[in-house]
């Protein structure tokens, strides 16, 4: 009995034995789909396994490869079942969830490892290139808006112009107006946009050898900005700068409307005004307190630069040194100082005749026989054929209704009866016969100079 009992174990050993050998661990086709059999025989899921060719394949929770999918929503398996690697792979969004309302194909690029990149920035064949938290490839403002993709998903680099992205503040408004509601922006190598980090509204930025100013969003400006404190009440024209319809900083001459915000403070609509090779533009001090010190010359010209950053015209009182000061007439045209005898309309209306020597600088004194002060041709006033008239520092000179100087050693009668002696030149020396030695007579009329 044992005997016949242990040859029957020996049959029953030997039959699962070979049972267990004809399940090879491999691939084959199930009801026209691959699955992959274990040793054990039972089928994989949820598992990588890879084919002949060396290449991962996914089999799902049913055993079935997985084909056009997603898995583990990192990694995709093409049409073949193969994992997507080491490149870029167009997508259908309807076979990603979570792009179940997007109309369309997405970009992804799959890393060596098979891993979709996510949620960063890589660079591909010199381009940068930023991919959302799915994987998908993002084209347009990306990344807080610093950064741009175009069509084909590569960061932009240099200067484009763009649309402002949606969520942006009110832009200043465009005084050319030519871009259509598009401004310019400039990112550097890293495809970044520049933006000021100075805290101000906008700053300055110098490329290629120009300055351009961007506004807190990185939009390129035009027209006038102003590049200086933002707080009320501090704005002067030294604080702004005029950037031309293709952003660059001005230099040199050019007429404009001022400022928007301190239109009131200037006389004419449109001004002139001059900028430093900096886009500085040239601003001076307040009528009546610019010395000789403050003109400043231009392609061999000279010119005299008020508080508002225009070129003075008109009569002006200008500072010689200390308390001294003396006239100056600017050309209304040229702005540079007039030269000679010229008759000039003064800040009152009233006409006079002035004479300037070749500097520009008032006559003081006696030239071409006329009694002159800070420039003004002094006369006998209110009637009288003579006057003695005082020049500051000078002395007294007797003139005549006309301006001339009165040389006379034996003396000339006025028309109440007065004698005056002066001599040769022109110096008042006796009255009535007495003689005279300094005091102060009529003073000198000084001109009447603009004050704006």
């Amino acid at each position: 009995m044992k005997k016949g009992w242990l040859v029957i174990s020996l049959s029953a050993a030997m039959a699962l034995s070979a049972a267990v050998a004809s399940y090879a661990a491999g691939w084959r086709i199930e009801d026209g789909s691959w699955i992959y059999e274990e040793t054990s025989g039972a089928l994989a899921v949820n598992e990588w396994k890879k084919g002949a060719d060396n290449l991962w394949r996914y089999l799902d929770s049913g055993g079935h490869m997985a084909v056009n999918s997603w898995v583990d929503d990192v990694y995709y398996v093409d049409e073949n079942g193969i994992m997507v690697s080491n490149g870029w792979k167009q997508i259908d969004s309807g076979n990603y969830y979570y792009y179940s309302d997007y109309d369309g194909t997405r970009w992804y690029y799959f890393q060596e490892n098979g891993k979709a990149v996510q949620d960063t920035w890589k660079k591909i064949n010199n381009k940068w290139y930023h991919f959302d938290t799915n994987g998908a490839m993002e084209t347009g403002w990306v990344d807080d808006n610093m950064y741009y993709c175009g069509d084909d998903g590569g960061a932009f680099i240099g200067w484009h112009l763009l649309y402002p992205p949606e969520n942006e503040g009110d832009y200043k408004r465009d005084p050319f107006d030519e871009n259509e509601g598009k401004y310019w922006y400039y990112f550097n190598s890293s495809g970044k946009k520049y933006v000021p980090n100075n805290g101000e509204e906008y700053g300055e930025k110098r490329i290629d050898g120009v300055y351009y100013c961007f506004n807190s969003y990185g939009a390129m400006q035009t027209g006038w900005v102003n590049v200086g404190s933002s707080s009320a009440g501090s704005e002067s024209i030294g604080s702004y700068r005029f950037y031309n319809s293709s952003g660059k900083s001005l230099t040199g001459w050019y007429s404009a409307a001022p400022p928007d915000e301190l239109a009131g403070q200037y006389e004419n609509e449109v001004e002139w005004f001059y900028f430093s090779s900096t886009g500085t533009p040239k601003v001076g001090k307040e009528p009546g307190e610019a010395s000789v010190s403050d003109f400043t010359t231009i392609n061999g010209k000279t010119y005299l630069f008020n508080h508002l950053g225009n070129p003075v015209y008109g009569l002006h009182r200008v500072r010689i040194s200390g308390d001294e000061y003396t006239t100056y007439f600017f050309d209304e045209v040229t702005r540079t100082p007039v030269k000679g005898r010229v008759d000039v309309e003064m800040a009152d209306g009233t006409k006079a005749t002035f004479h300037f020597a070749d500097s520009g600088r008032g006559t003081t004194g006696v030239y071409g026989g006329n009694l002159y002060y800070m420039g003004l041709l002094q006369k006998a006033e209110d009637g009288n054929r003579y006057e003695p008239v005082t020049i500051p520092n000078h002395g007294t000179y007797l003139v005549n209704a006309s301006g001339k100087v009165v040389k006379s050693t034996s003396g000339v009668r006025s028309a109440d009866g007065t004698k005056y002696v002066t001599d040769n030149g022109g110096r008042l020396v006796k009255v009535n016969d007495e003689n005279v030695s300094g005091g102060v007579w009529r003073a000198a009329t000084e001109p009447i100079w603009k004050t704006r």
